[in-house]
């Protein structure tokens, strides 16, 4: 039975994202050997959004695969991220499920962190 979700980002920059995901946002973490950090994430939620089609501009390609990142008090946690150095690419906007703005990651990763308006069951 399926217990977990593994998620990666591919990067041209592997150590300093690694270094940033420790140090910056502060997962825990186990070193796999040489260096290879597997982040232990502290809970997860899925969604499966509609493809942009023909009849709409909203949405990616159809096989497009994301990971955003969200907390409880989007102000305080960019305030807590910039005050360690984290890039926000923009200001926080109200999405309708929830507030949202993103950031940059080493490797040219831009990244969304969102305060979500929906509860969790």
């Amino acid at each position: 039975m399926i217990k977990g979700v593994h998620t990666m980002f591919y990067s041209s920059e592997p150590e300093a994202l690694r270094l940033f995901i420790r140090d910056k946002l502060g997962f825990p973490h186990t070193d796999v050997g040489d260096g290879w950090l597997i982040f232990d994430l502290p809970e997860a939620d899925m969604g499966v959004h509609p493809a942009a089609s023909k009849d709409s501009d909203h949405g990616e390609p159809s096989g497009i695969r994301d990971v955003s990142f969200y907390c409880d008090d989007i102000e305080q946690t960019v305030a807590e991220l910039q005050g360690k150095g984290v890039e926000f690419t923009d200001a926080i906007t109200d999405q309708g499920f929830g507030l949202v703005t993103h950031f940059k990651m080493p490797g040219d990763i831009n990244v969304q962190l969102y305060q979500p308006r929906y509860s969790k069951t």
